[in-house]
């Protein structure tokens, strides 16, 4: 295939002060290895597991209570044993003094979509954060219990979860946006201890009451001593005012929080991560890979039911002050994020592909409607990001910001593949495997492929992989979930590229494939030639084939621009699909939806669609509750 364009450049002055320079000169000077460039230094990273994470956890300066004797004890997959020994706490990692956290320095930027804000130092969080643990210890909380949160991502919120760290309970968190039913199936799942929610909360102008919603949870979940709503919780935070702030030092693997799969069938996965694989590898992400620190301003749009909360809350860990977002992020319009850009200064903005697509599509123009010139990168994840998303950011926010396409995963609360201060970026496509991921694409018989499509599959451990599933005691769901089709490796559902110059191409799930002729293909290539048309503003495509055959259809769903019409799209379309795939995967018909069904973290319902339209029962195929617009899935019945 032939090298796409590089979009933008690592300036080399700036490569000299960041970082992960800085990491590659302390690897030189204290531990005698000497890595010349980022290839060298991911090759190194997975090599060397024990080398490599040991010295992030000493260069960023883990907060260990008891150190670890070694650093990987067994390094099977599942059940590696990271760091055994050692005792921390994320949460005193996150707000204890040091650099870039001293008592004035700024710890959160709180924005919410009708103009309210609110600003809080380290030694004000901490304050807070001390009298939310009292709070938490006068309720009945302790070390291994559950607390469950139904909050929109503010202030309190992470508040709340700090406390819950700081003791060594187990945090576990829903937007107030999902479902009752979608809600109760995370939380019922865990017995918890105490249940903190919102009475409601606002989204696109409109405010909607969810209390008949948190009266309903509370009752179906007999082991809590404690419903704390707002003003209960005001009042516990004025009551404890002045308390002490102390953390409970906890095992490396001991449980931080829960997150879920998407539960489009049966009941969401509880995924258990730990407190010291998430501390190791958010020092490494935002250290090394996004160059964050002290005088950052890091953000990214998320609610606290997708991980990317977690993943920015992460911030506080590396001293940079991170931008709270509650809303509707089209709200009042496309640029609202932009602007928000502008006014905190953001130099690190993160969103989703799905997002660009649609700022890309309404002709917005964030660099010549804003100042952004203190953005020096854009993170994008959720989907693949296309080529023509690539090219929008670089003409429309600017061609100094570095494009930080990203690909990971709830599972391991991380990223595989990402962006480097070192690497440039090539249209198109990710620019590098992240450190300590040794991510390679695998044919179905297991041999490694090099710019050839395969499985992403992870053939060394991580410290950030589960801890466990909740209620999984012998393991078995867990190895069925990632370990069963590659023994001993990770096999994550993906279809990557992984190119001869380290940067990789995700081309969707790999149980969504396109199988047509004996020619497969991932979704996300066809989603690229179909969603360029200006007319088409979203679309799913399914395979109605078996396994292994090609003798169904295929099917395009398009959701169109006002004053779109098929009859004038679907020609453009079979033209642009047969010259840029195949003949062979040019649809057998396209249907015009109102949406695409979507779960409740944005992901399109390939696979439940096309369970559907196999004649699966709609109950069996998808969990209504786990989608974002359970409306969306009528056509798809109706067409079966």
């Amino acid at each position: 295939m032939s090298e796409p364009p590089i979009l933008w450049r690592p300036d080399p002055d700036v490569v000299a002060r960041s970082r992960i320079a800085a990491f590659r000169d302390w690897l030189a000077s204290h531990r005698g290895v000497d890595l010349a460039d980022y290839e060298a230094l991911w090759r190194w990273s997975v090599d060397d597991l024990e080398g490599f994470w040991g010295a992030v956890a000493e260069f960023a300066g883990a907060r260990f209570h008891s150190s670890p004797p070694s650093v990987l004890r067994d390094a099977a997959m599942p059940g590696a044993k990271w760091f055994p020994g050692a005792t921390l706490n994320y949460a005193e990692q996150a707000v204890a003094p040091g650099p870039g956290k001293e008592d004035d320095d700024l710890a959160v930027i709180f924005r919410r979509e009708d103009g309210a804000r609110q600003e809080c130092s380290f030694g004000v969080l901490r304050q807070h954060v001390a009298a939310a643990r009292s709070a938490l210890i006068s309720l009945g909380v302790r070390r291994g219990d559950r607390v469950v949160a139904l909050a929109p991502n503010t202030l309190d919120t992470l508040v709340a979860f700090l406390a819950t760290a700081s003791l060594g309970a187990i945090w576990s968190s829903c937007s107030p946006d999902f479902g009752p039913r979608a809600i109760a199936d995370r939380f019922t799942q865990l017995a918890p201890t105490v249940l903190i929610a919102v009475d409601g909360y606002v989204y696109g102008g409109k405010h909607f009451d969810i209390r008949s919603t948190v009266d309903g949870l509370a009752r179906e979940m007999p082991s809590l001593r404690a419903t704390v709503q707002p003003a209960d919780w005001d009042h516990l935070l004025t009551e404890y005012a002045g308390a002490e702030l102390a953390f409970e030092a906890v095992e490396f693997d001991h449980p931080l929080w829960v997150l879920y799969s998407s539960g489009t069938t049966g009941l969401p996965k509880g995924i258990v991560h730990g407190h010291g694989g998430i501390v190791v590898e958010y020092l490494k992400a935002l250290l090394l890979q996004a160059d964050l620190g002290p005088g950052d301003r890091f953000f990214w749009f998320t609610t606290t039911g997708w991980m990317m909360w977690n993943h920015l809350i992460s911030g506080l860990l590396v001293g940079t002050t991170i931008v709270l977002y509650d809303g509707n992020p089209g709200y009042p319009d496309l640029g609202a994020l932009w602007r928000l850009a502008q006014d905190e200064r953001i130099t690190y903005f993160g969103t989703s592909a799905p997002f660009i697509q649609a700022c890309r599509k309404a002709g917005v123009r964030p660099g010549a409607e804003c100042d952004l010139t203190m953005m020096r990168a854009l993170g994008s994840t959720g989907a693949p990001l296309s080529p023509e998303g690539f090219r929008w950011i670089a003409s429309e926010v600017g061609p100094h910001v570095q494009i930080c396409s990203v690909s990971g995963g709830t599972d391991l609360c991380a990223a595989f593949v990402c962006a480097a201060p070192d690497v440039p970026v090539w249209e198109g496509e990710i620019s590098c495997r992240s450190l300590g991921a040794a991510v390679v694409a695998l044919d179905e018989a297991g041999n490694e492929l090099l710019d050839e499509v395969g499985e992403l599959v992870i053939t060394k451990p991580m410290p950030s992989m589960p801890v466990c599933f909740w209620n999984d005691p012998d393991g078995s769901r867990l190895r069925a979930a990632y370990f069963d089709v590659y023994p001993g490796m990770w096999r994550h559902g993906d279809w990557i590229r992984i190119t001869p110059r380290g940067s990789c191409v995700i081309y969707g799930r790999s149980d969504a494939t396109l199988n047509r002729g004996g020619v497969r293909m991932g979704t996300a290539e066809f989603y690229t030639v179909v969603e360029s048309l200006d007319e088409v503003l979203d679309s799913l495509v399914v395979d109605t084939s078996a396994v292994d055959r090609d003798d169904g259809e295929l099917l395009c769903f398009l959701v169109l621009a006002s004053g779109a019409a098929l009859a004038d799209v679907e020609p453009q379309l079979r033209a642009a699909l047969r010259e840029n795939l195949s003949p062979r995967h040019v649809p057998n018909r396209f249907i015009v939806v109102d949406e695409v069904p979507r779960t409740l973290n944005g992901k399109k319902c390939e696979v439940p669609v096309k369970k559907i339209l196999a004649g699966v029962d709609p109950s069996r195929a998808v969990s209504a509750d786990a989608l974002r617009n359970p409306d969306a899935l009528k056509p798809f019945l109706a067409l079966r």
